[in-house]
């Protein structure tokens, strides 16, 4: 689960280590949750997945049945309705053994009646080397267990697309699909927002072909894995009515790009969280949030999240540049982006590791201290702020997904869908 989601500072191992193995609280999605996506006309929900959900690092040979119960439970909910680590850079594809172990949750062995399950195995190529390429990877790492996926769907994103990918050649797998994520900065909490203008709409197509430039010259079905703006609170902004609306028409521009290209599938990203981006959010007098707020506030304030739930201008300007300008003067100006991803400045590798890794990890330590001596009915109040009926709906996020799901194409077939972070 994101931190932005549900409120904690840096990775969410370091969270759980920090809670010192807090009494696991009640499974986030419910019937209900369900029940609603099925009246939205959603069919598809991604729920994440660690891979120490289903293996302890101290023993790998052996796999946690508690992990596939779970997986069961979501599974089974969802057909009911039709509804079909700490440092800086992710390293799947830099260590065979995580490839591997991917790989041994996938046999028969461990998941007894998973093949014939209806869902979605997906695989992140985020930080995939550029000397590997994302691609090399992902189809090296597919081979040996393609056949057992054959019943399935699998897909694979390359987040960092355009820039890493674009002059690939896809080697497609069968019964594969390849997704990207078309999100705009004008969503987000940037000065430019989002204006209905001829150009701003031109830009938004040009923008989304060159994210599916891949997937149509490899003549797949095409997939926008995630997208969508975050919102404002209108407790602590007074211009939150004004921006939210101008997120809202952004959105809705967009799905009109995919009915327009003949009915694109897409995915709504996320679900349910703290108030950043969900459709659905945790009320903020509920006891979650009354006691994480002081937090969250705190972590906005110092921008310890690098997904942009607040402005950082300012806050970059006064805290973080000094931290950044002297040793950024020792390193040569012609060696400031060698260092992977050569998309992004020296400032934000600084940023990345003091910001988001260093300091956040030292503010998770601060939360768990919330949870002390909390009791296990307490914690289940806590963890029973999540559920439906107690959360709040986005109603503008709500309504113009199932607008969208309800009008008919006159070509091709389109899937919609929700993600659970």
């Amino acid at each position: 689960m994101e931190n932005f989601l549900t409120g904690y500072s840096g990775h969410e191992h370091e969270h759980l280590a920090a809670l010192n193995e807090v009494p696991t609280p009640a499974p986030l999605l419910c019937e209900a949750d369900a029940e609603l996506f099925a009246s939205l006309a959603l069919n598809c929900l991604r729920v994440s997945f660690n891979y120490r959900h289903f293996m302890d690092d101290d023993s790998s040979d052996v796999t946690k049945e508690p992990g596939f119960q779970l997986l069961d439970r979501i599974v089974n909910i969802c057909s009911k309705y039709n509804t079909d680590s700490g440092l800086s850079r992710v390293l799947f594809w830099e260590f065979r053994d995580f490839q591997g172990r991917a790989i041994q949750l996938w046999t028969p062995g461990p998941m007894p009646g998973i093949p014939s399950s209806r869902h979605t195995t997906r695989s992140t190529s985020r930080q995939t080397p550029s000397t590997r390429g994302p691609s090399r990877g992902t189809i090296g790492w597919k081979r040996p267990f393609e056949p057992l996926t054959q019943a399935k769907c699998c897909s694979s994103t390359a987040t960092r697309t355009p820039w890493t990918v674009r002059h690939l050649t896809l080697q497609t797998l069968p019964n594969a699909v390849y997704s990207c994520h078309d999100y705009s900065m004008t969503g987000f909490p940037l000065p430019e927002q989002y204006k209905g203008t001829e150009a701003r709409e031109k830009k938004l197509r040009v923008s989304f072909e060159r994210r599916v430039k891949l997937m149509r010259g490899a003549g797949v079905p095409i997939w926008n894995s995630e997208l969508g703006p975050v919102y404002r609170d209108p407790r602590t902004d007074a211009d939150a009515a004004e921006t939210n609306a101008k997120r809202f028409a952004l959105l809705r521009e967009q799905l009109a790009i995919y009915r327009a290209c003949g009915g694109v599938s897409w995915s709504i990203w996320p679900y349910k969280d703290v108030g950043c981006q969900g459709m659905v959010y945790l009320d903020p007098e509920s006891p979650h949030m009354r006691l994480m707020r002081p937090f969250v506030e705190k972590k906005q304030r110092l921008g310890l999240d690098s997904w942009a739930c607040a402005g950082k201008t300012q806050l970059h300007a006064l805290v973080y540049q000094p931290l950044i300008s002297k040793p950024k003067d020792v390193v040569p100006e012609h060696l400031r982006q060698k260092k992977y991803p050569k998309i992004w400045t020296f400032d934000r590798q600084v940023e990345r590791v003091a910001r988001e890794c260093l300091m956040s990890e030292y503010l998770g330590w601060k939360l768990a201290e919330a949870f002390e001596g909390k009791t296990e009915e307490e914690l289940e109040e806590l963890a029973g702020s999540f559920a439906l009926e107690k959360c709040l709906r986005r109603d503008g996020l709500s309504w113009i997904p199932q607008m969208d799901t309800r009008v008919p194409l006159t070509k091709g077939k389109k899937g919609a869908s929700v993600e659970l972070g």
